[in-house]
């Protein structure tokens, strides 16, 4: 995680809380010997061109168990308001400076450093891009999501954005391509269909699956979507969970 010489800054801000209603404390479960954060901080420590990893969580006392275990992984923290999650990037990136931020979330605990990685390599070769994501078209199972903002318009969101903006983060730039220049990474076939987020005791069933025949280690898509295809029952675990709508 040392930085490129001459490169640009770009730092990965994992957003953590314990309270969850539909899992509360999902974050802090324990998944084959490592909480689930743990997992999600050393994918982000493994990507290529991160040079810092921050986790942003509250400064409620219901998350102190969070901020004591993103520190025993090894990230930086931040702590700020529970429920102005927009405003928890921007104290990270004042105390944490950077020219661009990755946007992960701690309830994703496969995620791929390559798929990471890509975002910042994409960025860095085209700097004046404002929003990379896996997501601005998805073609990935939903749990490899992963957004990069460039430093200047997360703050101008920190600033000027809200409603479920705050909440969301970057939903009041992707959502405006006229103003923002955004791109993304695809990849084929698309896998859009699948689910290993947590969210729910189903999703919990999966990724407990999932990691009993894949073993610990840092989350590759294509070896969870070729375990997933050859394995439908494993898809039905959690097939009818709907995703939390971003509202507006």
């Amino acid at each position: 995680m040392s930085p490129m010489r001459g490169a640009p800054g770009v730092n990965a801000v994992i957003q953590a809380r314990s309270s969850s209603t539909r899992l509360p404390g999902k974050v802090l479960r324990p998944l084959a010997g490592r909480s689930v954060l743990g997992w999600v901080v050393r994918a982000a420590a493994a990507a290529p061109g991160v040079d810092q990893v921050v986790v942003a969580t509250s400064s409620d006392a219901s998350d102190d168990d969070v901020a004591r275990e993103a520190a025993r992984c090894g990230a930086l923290v931040v702590r700020g308001p529970l429920d102005d999650v927009l405003e928890r990037f921007g104290l990270a990136l004042r105390e944490h400076p950077a020219d661009a931020v990755i946007r992960l979330t701690a309830d994703c605990p496969l995620l791929d450093p390559a798929l990471i990685g890509q975002l910042a390599a994409l960025w860095r070769a085209q700097p004046t891009l404002d929003y990379v994501s896996t997501t601005l078209v998805r073609t990935l199972p939903r749990g490899f999501d992963a957004e990069l903002v460039r430093a200047d318009v997360l703050l101008e969101q920190v600033a000027s954005a809200t409603g479920a903006d705050r909440e969301h983060v970057t939903s009041g730039i992707y959502a405006r391509p006229t103003r923002y220049a955004c791109s993304g990474v695809v990849v084929s076939p698309a896998a859009d269909d699948l689910r290993v987020t947590l969210d729910t005791a189903e999703d919990w069933e999966l990724l407990s699956a999932l990691v009993a025949e894949l073993g610990d280690r840092v989350g590759d898509w294509r070896a969870v979507v070729a375990l997933l295809r050859a394995r439908p029952d494993l898809v039905a675990l959690n097939a009818h969970v709907e995703q939390k709508k971003v509202g507006r």
